[in-house]
């Protein structure tokens, strides 16, 4: 895939997948860190489920909730994956940005993993729900990024059905069978160790989109 613009390097040293066994210590930004990254994306509420495939044994490597609300933010329970201008509480990183949503997906992506990116349109009214449920729903122990995301999503109106597990396949074929996902698979050739590889795009502290 293209290579993100950079004006600086991100990461360096991080040769890990960021998964289900990367850290998942609580961390919180203050108030002001997370209200300066507030981003607005001006297309239509969404829900947005990446699922990281290992590409030689078929498993789940990964899953991750983004949800495009009243801003935009990420839910990666349990990931190693940051930005290093972006606030970060309990696995919900705010301020994602078209470029920091690609930046998300080619770090994920590699020789020896794809990423599968599932999306749903929902009302409003969802989305919002789906923003309060990631918020409160705390750090996320090792092991437990499907778990936790299922048990957010079946919080959700219309999400009910989706099984409560620890398997991000399991979860990404529940999601898939919804109607209107649509799903596109992300592969790329960079080597496992991509910490050299991919650089961080800068972040954008101006609020776009809907009013």
């Amino acid at each position: 895939m293209p290579r993100i613009a950079v004006i600086f390097l991100a990461l360096l040293g991080l040769t890990a997948l960021s998964g289900c066994f990367g850290t998942a210590e609580p961390i919180w930004a203050t108030d002001a860190e997370v209200s300066r990254a507030v981003y607005v994306d001006d297309g239509p509420p969404k829900l947005t489920l990446y699922t990281v495939i290992n590409n030689s044994t078929g498993s789940g490597a990964h899953t991750a909730l983004l949800v495009n609300a009243s801003q935009r933010a990420i839910f990666d329970p349990a990931g190693s994956w940051y930005h290093p201008q972006l606030p970060e509480r309990n696995d919900v990183h705010y301020g994602m940005s078209a470029p920091i949503v690609d930046f998300y997906v080619d770090y994920h992506t590699r020789i020896t993993y794809r990423t599968v990116i599932q999306e749903i349109e929902v009302s409003p009214e969802v989305a919002e729900a789906a923003l309060r449920e990631i918020q409160a729903y705390g750090a996320v122990r090792l092991g437990h990024c499907a778990d936790a995301t299922s048990a957010i999503l079946r919080k959700l109106p219309g999400f009910e059905g989706i099984p409560r597990t620890y398997f991000p396949r399991k979860l990404s074929r529940a999601f898939g069978a919804l109607p209107g996902v649509t799903t596109t698979v992300m592969r790329d050739n960079d080597p496992d160790d991509n910490s050299g590889v991919i650089e961080a795009p800068p972040a954008l502290y101006v609020s776009q989109g809907r009013s």
